[in-house]
């Protein structure tokens, strides 16, 4: 797999999963605001900032492929400084 490929891959991905890990934070808050019991929101709540972590984790591997992609794979002009 190339690091385009990865880059064009992780970014949107890892945007997709911030966008639901987000989503649950609310939804936990709003099981904390119903008073749900305290076990309930508190699980709900951890497991939406895991989600969240790991759409910002996948977002940014995705930096760094388009990052390795720029380095390497890119193709360069010539040095037009001579």
């Amino acid at each position: 797999m190339t690091h385009k490929s990865k880059w064009l891959l992780f970014s949107p991905l890892g945007l997709m999963v911030i966008g639901a890990g987000a989503s649950m934070v609310h939804w936990a808050g709003s099981l904390k605001d119903q008073q749900a019991p305290t076990r309930q929101w508190l699980l709900a709540g951890t497991a939406a900032l895991v989600v969240l972590n790991a759409g910002v984790s996948l977002f940014g591997q995705g930096v760094v492929e388009r990052v390795l992609h720029e380095v390497r794979d890119k193709p360069r002009l010539p040095d037009q400084s001579e």
